[in-house]
């Protein structure tokens, strides 16, 4: 993880080099952890903002609060590891203005610069051009390495360890809950066999967390509601997302599964075989040279052939963000390439009744596409394993 940090990091610089950047300022908890190999637990939220400057011709600097600098410089390889503290003379607003000079022009991520520090930069350096580094480190980030994709199929396995646990504990008269209880657990287990307590690896938790995506019955046509204490009836549809949950070492996938309780309406079946059937298309379309939007309209022939309509993207770019680039929807021509890692999803809502859904993550092959994720891709019943 280390070597592949450092090795991306001279990489960038030489992107900022060709771009003409004297200094970019990355605050992103992702962005970091590609370059400089850490990510913290207490974040900006806090109001303890931590940044990495990096510029084309020198070495990087973290800046990053006290407390948490013991435990960054032993996940990093970044050498110097600034810090401060939450007053006086040694708070960041004095601390951070040493580390980035005084350039003219300073590049940031402009979608995701915390709030805190574009007041600062208001406030304080108004005559500072704040210029836009996202496009040069999100071109980066589309092609994955061999390194990348080998964690991103530990996590896939991961995934799939949560998704049995969830199917193994539907019944009729179970609580939502107990179902996403039963998902922690397994994919902790799971991700713990991939770990050791020796040097890097030790500062990663093998914990899964994170509020589940979970509906059943009519609610499933909302399609972000959380798990609750509402039991499950015979015929429920239930759906689980572990689009927040299914990640390993930051590196984030996309999972969707529908069951249903012992039988399903017919209706029901109709709506999910659809959402399969569209998804499936949307994978058999992905080839390097094809653009982004082709595989989402794959996916939209299904559901106009079916007289549905879906109300959001066939897929996204997935790694150590939630969102990354190309987007599989209409209007992204982004062509696609080898290394390129997606979720792509069916999905389909029909208000106050029922949903359709399943979701896989996906890396771009030479030839096609290759699955992350595993699990069956058909109508599933309580009950029944795979």
């Amino acid at each position: 993880m280390l070597d592949e940090a450092r090795s991306r990091h001279a990489a960038f610089q030489n992107r900022l080099s060709a771009a003409g950047v004297d200094v970019a300022l990355l605050t992103d908890e992702s962005s970091i952890a590609y370059l400089a190999g850490f990510w913290g637990y207490l974040s900006v939220e806090f109001g303890r903002p931590t940044a990495l400057i990096v510029r084309p011709d020198a070495d990087p600097i973290i800046v990053t609060p006290l407390m948490e600098s013991e435990m960054v410089a032993a996940m990093t390889w970044v050498e110097t590891v600034v810090t401060w503290e939450d007053m006086g003379n040694n708070h960041w607003v004095n601390v951070l203005p040493r580390a980035l000079g005084d350039s003219p022009r300073v590049a940031v991520e402009k979608g995701t610069l915390p709030a805190v520090l574009r007041n600062w930069f208001d406030d304080q350096r108004p005559e500072t051009e704040l210029t836009d580094v996202s496009p040069v480190l999100g071109t980066m980030r589309m092609i994955k390495s061999p390194a990348e994709i080998e964690v991103m199929r530990q996590a896939g396995q991961i995934a799939g360890a949560m998704m049995g646990a969830a199917h193994g504990a539907l019944s009729a008269g179970g609580p939502e809950y107990e179902a996403a209880l039963a998902v922690i657990d397994a994919g902790t287990r799971k991700a713990a066999g991939f770990l050791t307590d020796r040097g890097w690896e030790a500062f990663v938790s093998p914990m899964i967390q994170g509020l589940q995506v979970m509906q059943s019955g009519s609610d499933t046509s909302m399609v972000h509601r959380r798990a609750s204490v509402k039991r499950l009836a015979p015929g429920d549809p239930v759906y689980f997302c572990f689009c927040n949950m299914a990640q390993f070492k930051l590196y984030k996938l996309g999972f969707d599964r529908m069951f249903f309780i012992e039988h399903a309406s017919d209706v029901a079946i109709e709506v999910q075989q659809a959402a399969i059937d569209a998804q499936q298309a949307a994978i058999a379309a992905i080839r390097p040279g094809v653009t982004a939007e082709s595989v989402a309209e794959a996916a939209n022939q299904v559901y106009r052939a079916r007289g549905f309509e879906t109300g959001y993207r066939t897929g996204r770019s997935i790694g150590m963000s939630y969102l990354e680039a190309p987007e599989l929807k209409a209007g992204d021509r982004t062509v696609l390439q080898p290394g390129m890692t997606f979720a792509v999803d069916g999905g389909i809502s029909l208000d106050r009744q029922c949903g359709g859904r399943i979701g896989d993550s996906i890396v771009v092959t030479e030839t096609g596409a290759e699955y992350l994720t595993d699990y069956p891709r058909e109508i599933l019943y309580s009950g029944q394993r795979p």
